[in-house]
């Protein structure tokens, strides 16, 4: 059970957009891999049932006894759900395929909205000691990324630099404002990030452009390129900080976490 009596915990990020390709999972891995290289503690919830946030840790399959849905659906401990990775003070609750049922699971369940957000703040989660935790949702508006909304403090949104890339954000946006009416009042936007950045591009200019023209400062200074060191890291189980520590994509990485470490005023202890 949550304890509503608590100190402030760590800062919850959710990583959303319903539209699958736009960066989400590499950006909550990498963005993970940064917050941990400034010496903060990071944990990461694995909310896709693809998975892909626990495989580009190294967690294999076979390994994935206890899960996001047995943290959501059965009340594990959090030392069985939470597993280490070979980065020092980054953690992960991993996810299968398992959960993609949790839908159907949890119509019946009264409290179906707020499981996620009692899990992250029962007692047992203060001896882990995070400063972040970084939510990667499914890629689809359903009860899993409601769960995240109504957990986290504030909604990171990757958005990648195509054609119609602001088009896709307005039912996310209505989706976070239904939660912010209905569960979760304190609910922000932490900021917009643009993906997959190509400087050559014109159109990728353009989206820029529109983006800071129609959303001010809820974009971040930082871009993400498109960088092939990013796109080769997760078949190496492994973020790009560690890959291809002077990639561009790591660099870029690295400023993002600055941002939001400064956004947040939140430094390691």
């Amino acid at each position: 059970m949550s304890d509503p009596s608590r100190p402030d915990g760590p800062k919850i990020i959710a990583v959303a957009n319903q539209k699958g390709g736009v960066g989400k999972t590499t950006t909550a891995i990498n963005l993970a891999a940064a917050l941990v290289e400034n010496g903060l503690k990071v944990l990461v919830v694995d909310l896709d049932p693809q998975g892909n946030a626990s495989t580009g840790f190294g967690i294999e399959r076979e390994d994935r006894d206890y899960t996001t849905y047995d943290l959501l659906l059965d009340d594990a401990p959090l030392n069985e759900v939470i597993h280490p990775t070979t980065i020092s003070g980054l953690g992960i609750v991993p996810a299968t395929v398992d959960l993609s049922s949790a839908d159907i699971e949890l119509i019946s369940n009264e409290k179906r909205s707020f499981l996620l957000h009692d899990a992250l703040r029962q007692v047992a989660m203060d001896s882990y000691g995070w400063d972040f935790i970084l939510i990667d949702c499914p890629p689809s508006l359903n009860i899993l990324t409601v769960n995240a909304m109504v957990a986290a403090h504030s909604v990171l949104v990757p958005l990648q630099s195509e054609f119609f890339a602001l088009e896709g954000l307005s039912q996310l946006m209505l989706t976070l404002r239904e939660v912010r009416q209905s569960a979760n009042p304190e609910l922000r936007i932490e900021g917009i990030v643009l993906t997959m950045y190509d400087q050559r591009n014109n159109l990728s200019q353009q989206v820029e452009q529109d983006a800071r023209d129609n959303l001010g400062d809820l974009v971040f200074d930082t871009v993400i390129p498109r960088n092939v060191r990013i796109s080769e890291a997760p078949s190496f189980a492994m973020p790009v900080l560690a890959y291809d520590p002077r990639s561009k994509g790591a660099e870029a990485y690295r400023a993002l976490a600055q941002e939001l470490v400064m956004k947040n005023n939140r430094v390691a202890a």
